[in-house]
């Protein structure tokens, strides 16, 4: 969502530019465009932004008129009725970066909202998503795709629109679709082609910063499926404790309640909440997470009161059920209502935050159903194909407004860490966190992180989550994380699968947040948290520059090395393993997971450094041997065994260690 913080006029929702004096002022408020029945609305938004909104009530397009404005480098022109935008150039030129797409036997190019594209165009973005050129807008479980976009000509694209659809990269033509919308709202921001952290820079300064995560997240996250009861979270915390192992955060998962929508722990199991978050503190230091889901039946202590009062999502037909688990039947809290918000916190702060648990997760709230791109999962008659249930929610339908119910559903959490620990929303750092399978743009201004959902248990998925983690970090969210070692079908009794869940925590050393699913080859996992620990002050650093200026801490080569090295390129271009799944941790590391079994030796491609890599007397050095491999351009073997994850780094190692970058 964009925000209208800061906005210099609340008439016309203008975010205030810089203060740079060099900065070109926008030099006009807005452009109103008028044919018949049809409004549009163009105007300055953050700095080298224009957003534009554009009603549904067509005429057809009329002679349009002309007209332009500025803001930045950005020029927004309107000739005979058609938008287009430029980027000013430091010479004074312009370069043509998208215009609204029109052609002969074309529809007129506001009636499906598309937009020209270049055969040679390379499109990063739209959420967590690993193939293919139509990104279909709807959540569901490990699939949170997401209306915003960069381009290597140098813009980025965003859709300020929470409706399910589409969008469709074609070779000449870019078109959003929309199954529901009263009025089209996007917004453009451009910046030097291969400088996509200005482009985050500028897009997260509209929509919102990642506050900074609390120390005890950057460390070691443990969760299993599942903890039944007190007893197994005592004697996991007692072994940590024994083992000399560090952790930071012990999760207990799903259905530690009695009913659904109880939000909170079955007494039967779970007796002393107080005291077990108190004694886990004490063994460990870490602290603790619970699970909650969305989901409310009949049998909940709340359902009545959440029912009488109107806070339960409904459906436009039938008796208002979304979906059905565990045998029964459940409705969705519709966090979309503040009411509802409200009611939610204060249960869980009843049940848990008052308890000395603080932190939550939040499963399943993907919007519509309990998550799955079916319903009825786990019953008699299982897995009705149906994507949503024809929900009505507080703001509107899932068609019309779905994807903000996750959203929303962040916000309820969000809202209630404020009021308690005395913060306000425009706080730049958490005191504790959330997180979430689902959310939509903005997501990343929420004292909240994105897990990527329930994956299998495979080498091919483990390297699926790179492409997945770049995604969406290219979409604005940095703060990511992934169920290390998979969800579904790992076998830690087997060499097989003790091998992938070693190599799928190696990578998660490396990534904004660890966060892991059963244990398995003690002494290499104990090697690799200790690694963690290790590389604290660095993490850190990096979550002081993505609230700073939005830059992006998981990266694809691109981001670092397209304009120094056309390799990289073209492998992005092609897809070529060699080069996407390896990525880079901040702007000091490299690091090429393993994605295939039984594997001692790995190729691992070493960029081309840039000029002021160069400048800066940078080179590839191995992290186990600290091996100098030069200034790139190459690809080499590397030892890569079990212990060994393929990690390079740039500068001096003492500095990575103590976040000095």
């Amino acid at each position: 969502m964009l925000s209208t913080t800061g906005a210099s006029s609340s008439e016309c929702g203008i975010v205030a530019a810089t203060t740079n004096s060099s900065y070109f002022q926008p030099n006009s408020t807005g452009i109103k465009l008028q044919n018949g029945f049809e409004r549009v609305y163009i105007q300055p938004f953050g700095n080298h932004g224009v957003r534009v909104r554009a009603s549904l009530m067509r005429d057809p397009l009329g002679p349009g008129g002309s007209a332009s404005l500025r803001n930045g480098n950005l020029v927004a022109r309107v000739s005979n009725g058609i938008i287009s935008f430029l980027r000013v150039e430091p010479n004074g030129t312009t370069s043509a970066l998208l215009s609204e797409y029109i052609d002969t036997k074309a529809l007129q190019p506001r009636y499906y909202f598309a937009f020209s594209s270049d055969p040679n165009e390379q499109i990063y973005g739209a959420g967590s998503r690993h193939k293919g050129q139509v990104v279909d807008l709807i959540n569901y479980n490990s699939h949170v795709t997401l209306p915003v976009y960069m381009s290597n000509k140098g813009y980025l694209q965003f859709f300020n629109m929470p409706s399910q659809g589409r969008l469709e990269f074609g070779t000449l033509r870019t078109r959003f679709v929309a199954s529901e919308a009263t009025v089209v709202d996007y917004y453009v921001t451009t910046a030097q082609p291969g400088d996509y952290d200005a482009l985050q820079q500028q897009y997260t300064g509209v929509t919102g910063r990642q506050p900074t995560p609390p120390d005890f997240m950057l460390g070691y996250q443990q969760s299993k499926l599942r903890y039944f009861n007190q007893t197994q979270v005592m004697d996991i915390a007692q072994r940590f404790h024994d083992e000399k192992v560090n952790v930071s955060l012990i999760v207990v998962d799903f259905f530690a309640w009695k009913f659904q929508g109880d939000w909170s722990f079955d007494p039967q199991f779970w007796p002393d909440p107080a005291g077990m978050a108190a004694d886990v503190k004490r063994l460990t230091g870490a602290e603790m997470m619970v699970s909650l889901w969305p989901s409310v039946e009949d049998l909940s202590v709340n359902y009545l009161t959440l029912q009488e009062n109107g806070l339960l999502a409904t459906t436009r037909d039938g008796p208002g059920v979304q979906d059905s688990f565990n045998g029964v039947y459940t409705r969705l809290v519709d966090s979309t209502n503040p009411a509802a918000r409200e009611f939610l916190w204060k249960r869980l702060n009843d049940s848990y935050f008052s308890k000395g648990i603080h932190n939550f997760w939040i499963d399943q709230a993907d919007g519509g159903t309990l998550g799955e791109p079916f319903e009825n999962n786990g019953q008699a008659i299982a897995s009705l194909p149906f994507a949503r249930s024809f929900a009505q929610y507080f703001i509107g339908t899932q068609e019309g407004a779905g994807k903000m119910y996750p959203w929303l559903h962040q916000q309820a959490i969000d809202e209630g860490f404020h009021n308690l620990t005395g913060t306000t929303k425009e706080s730049t750092a958490c005191q504790f966190m959330s997180l979430t399978r689902s959310t939509f743009a903005g997501g990343q201004r929420f004292c909240s992180y994105l897990w990527s959902g329930d994956t299998d248990s495979r080498f091919d998925v483990l390297l699926q989550q790179i492409t997945s983690g770049v995604s969406v970090a290219a979409s604005g969210i940095s703060s990511w994380t992934l169920d290390i070692g998979g969800f579904s079908g790992l076998d830690v009794d087997s060499d097989a699968g003790r091998e992938l869940f070693v190599r799928w925590l190696a990578m998660g050393v490396f990534l904004p947040y660890p966060w892991a699913y059963g244990d398995a080859n003690f002494i290499i996992i104990k090697k690799y948290i200790t690694l963690r620990y290790q590389l604290i002050p660095y993490v850190k650093t990096l979550f002081v520059m993505l609230q700073a200026t939005g830059r992006t801490i998981m990266r694809s080569l691109f981001y670092d090395f397209s304009l120094s090295d056309q390799f990289v390129v073209d492998g992005t271009r092609n897809n070529d393993p060699l080069i996407i799944h390896q990525f880079m941790f901040g702007p000091r590391l490299l690091v090429a997971p393993v994605g295939t079994p039984n594997t001692t030796v790995k190729e691992v491609y070493l960029p081309l450094l840039s000029e002021s890599m160069k400048a800066a007397q940078f080179s590839w050095k191995h992290w186990w041997t600290d091996k100098d491999f030069g200034q790139g351009g190459k690809s080499i073997n590397i030892s890569a065994g079990l212990d060994e994850i393929p990690v390079f780094y740039l500068g001096e190692k003492q500095d990575i260690l103590a976040g000095h970058i």
